[in-house]
């Protein structure tokens, strides 16, 4: 533990989807009232999800449907996606769940003033604080410190706005060895490495523990029961 009043120490970025939470289909449903309800068109095609920024998404999904991805099109269809979000609450409260050691992890770090906990996922913002506030994961997380699929459509990027918006936040300095990355896919192993952050692999969505090391992880766990581990890998400089 640190003096009370210490500047954490590490920066802790978990993403959401498949890493926290699953909609368990919830997700898809959405998507396939709020395409129509932004485009006036059924949704017949989805882009491919797993680990990229809603921003990408929207503009491949737009287009696959024979649609311009043009700065409103993407708007509206943000915005009907936020909505149907919100709409879908008790749905997804019904349906979805936290993974199994979630909260416990979230709580643990939580507990410790050297971490700073914040997130970095795909989501839009609205739609990622949805999810959170529905499992009640939100309360240990700064939504000021994290990035977002609608800060940029890259996710190296995500990486810098939260490192940048949690020191403006703390008063830290979080050197990129001070930073973790905690996510489910090869695409968040790649964002953080291409970024020069720390990263721990979740094998709790559809990649294995070999999957997310041959992506580049030096570092996994099964799924966030294995308390002990990571908390070795968080304070570990590796």
């Amino acid at each position: 533990m640190t003096a009370p009043n210490t500047p954490p120490r590490t920066l802790v970025l978990w993403d959401v989807d498949h890493t926290l939470i699953e909609t368990r289909g919830v997700g898809r449903a959405i998507y396939d009232r709020a395409f129509p309800a932004a485009t006036g068109r059924p949704l017949a095609k989805l882009a491919q999800i797993s680990g990229r920024t809603e921003l990408d998404i929207m503009a491949e999904s737009l287009r696959v449907n024979g649609l311009e991805p043009t700065d409103e099109a993407v708007k509206q269809l943000a915005a009907a996606l936020v909505q149907g979000y919100e709409d879908a609450r008790q749905e997804l409260a019904i349906t979805g769940r936290a993974l199994p050691g979630a909260r416990e992890a979230l709580e643990h770090l939580a507990a410790d003033p050297a971490n700073h906990q914040g997130i970095l996922t795909g989501n839009l913002r609205e739609v990622a604080r949805i999810k959170l506030e529905v499992f009640g994961l939100d309360q240990y997380l700064d939504f000021e410190a994290s990035a977002f699929g609608d800060d940029h459509a890259d996710r190296p990027e995500l990486v810098r706005f939260a490192r940048e918006r949690a020191e403006a936040q703390t008063g830290a300095r979080f050197e990129l060895r001070d930073v973790v990355l905690i996510g489910d896919t090869p695409n968040d192993v790649k964002a953080a490495l291409t970024a020069g952050v720390r990263v721990v692999g979740v094998a709790t969505g559809k990649s294995t523990e070999a999957d997310l090391a041959e992506a580049g992880a030096s570092a996994s766990v099964r799924d966030l029961t294995d308390l002990a581990t990571l908390r070795r890998l968080l304070a570990s400089d590796e």
